[in-house]
């Protein structure tokens, strides 16, 4: 059985090719860059070093590559595959959709249907990528009869690896014990894949939710809010350390995570809920991986963005009638984020963000970026309370501030609104 994994990077490397290699599976990665491929078919394997308790390390070998500016090529890899997956991240997959048609054109008919894993942190990946491949299709090509188009939540945590680490082995990947891949059960026009590791699940819905609103928002929320406590620790675990963030935290986690009770009830319960968010807490605060606060916050403008995991979550928590409370807050202290990398350098896009800030003010950001409409009472409080914590944290940083929320709530930054 042959998986052709789209994306050579962390999660294909470290996730989805580790868990079809290891299942022995004959996995071809297709990627642009050059160095990675080329590397990949040197050496026909890589490491993976697990950053846990305990900790392991993972040899994965008989790996190929192909170098996807062949398009020619990279086709003839779908067209003979069993089963593909991307994991691009959703600002490459304008380049992957011409790739995948390309492959299907060659595809023979006996082959029978391609099942496409969406391995992408996007919400409606199945209607994504429907969209994106009619687009590179002939009309009246019979995608929905030819092509299963699979979404999944990806759970696992990879940190970016050292620069140091990185110039000896280009290969070499650090990532938590995690290795659990939920699929969509009805997606498939195929068989489910026999894969250790496969979870296929009736109703992906609702493991897409509890990832974006309960595992995203929660990391997002930690890094925000250890950020602007502890602006000079560069390391998540060392923010979670802080008893009143990891307090923000799960209290942020809760506010989904009972909105997702009362939205899915036949999925979630208290019970399995409070086991999830356990056990998040305990993985986002692993000394070992050293996830960095850089790499959880970075790319405001994409993570405050209508549908994403701070504003989304919001929406989620409105509609089921949940309060917002602690995921507000994180939202407030995304603004003030300003995490460098290792190199001291903060991210280009939240270099933008911070520009757009001071030119236009927090309320037409929270409007423009985040989508809340202040004509709307729920948005108009959400922009309030938003704002004014902004302003009074940009003006107060030390960090008495939080002691007074976790009791009082947002009135400790208006005196009087809660």
């Amino acid at each position: 059985m042959k998986l052709v994994q789209i994306g050579a990077g962390n999660i294909g490397r470290s996730f989805i090719g580790q868990l079809f290699a290891r299942a022995e599976w004959q996995v071809v990665f297709l990627d642009i860059d050059s160095n990675l491929v080329r590397a990949l078919n040197e050496k026909r394997g890589y490491r993976i070093i697990i950053k846990d308790e305990p900790a392991a390390e993972i040899l994965i070998q008989g790996v190929a590559a192909v170098d996807a500016h062949d398009e020619e090529a990279a086709a003839r890899e779908i067209a003979s595959a069993d089963l593909v997956s991307s994991a691009v991240g959703a600002a490459a997959l304008p380049g992957v959709y011409p790739l995948i048609a390309k492959g299907l054109l060659l595809r023979q008919k006996d082959r029978g249907p391609l099942d496409i894993l969406i391995c992408e942190n996007v919400l409606r990946g199945a209607e994504l990528f429907r969209s994106g491949l009619k687009s590179h299709l002939p009309a009246g090509y019979p995608l929905d009869q030819t092509v299963g188009l699979v979404e999944t939540s990806i759970g696992k945590m990879v940190p970016i690896m050292p620069e140091e680490v990185r110039r000896k082995d280009p290969l070499l990947l650090f990532a938590e014990a995690f290795n659990t891949l939920i699929v969509d059960r009805k997606g498939f026009l195929g068989p489910v894949p026999d894969v250790p590791g496969v979870d296929a699940k009736d109703n992906i819905e609702s493991y897409v939710d509890r990832k974006l609103f309960i595992h995203n928002l929660g990391h997002a929320v930690a890094a925000y809010v250890g950020h602007v406590v502890h602006p000079e620790l560069p390391v998540l675990w060392q923010a979670l350390d802080d008893a009143r963030v990891r307090e923000v935290a799960e209290r942020a986690m809760w506010e989904s995570g009972r909105a997702l009770i009362s939205r899915y009830p036949d999925e979630f319960n208290e019970q399995n809920q409070a086991e999830h968010i356990r056990d998040l807490l305990r993985r986002f605060a692993n000394r070992a991986l050293g996830d960095a606060v850089h790499r959880v916050g970075r790319d405001l403008p994409r993570k405050l963005g209508p549908e994403e995991r701070l504003v989304g979550g919001i929406r989620l928590q409105q509609q089921e009638g949940a309060p917002s409370t602690h995921t507000t807050l994180g939202l407030a202290c995304a603004l003030l984020f300003r995490a460098p990398d290792e190199s001291g350098r903060t991210h280009a896009a939240d270099e933008a963000f911070a520009e757009r800030l001071r030119r236009d003010g927090a309320e037409a950001v929270l409007h423009d970026v985040c989508g809340l409409d202040a004509a709307k009472a729920s948005d108009a409080e959400v922009i309030a309370n938003a704002a004014t914590a902004f302003r009074f944290l940009a003006a107060n940083p030390e960090p008495a501030w939080l002691d007074r929320f976790l009791q009082a709530g947002f009135s400790v930054f208006s005196g009087g609104r809660s």
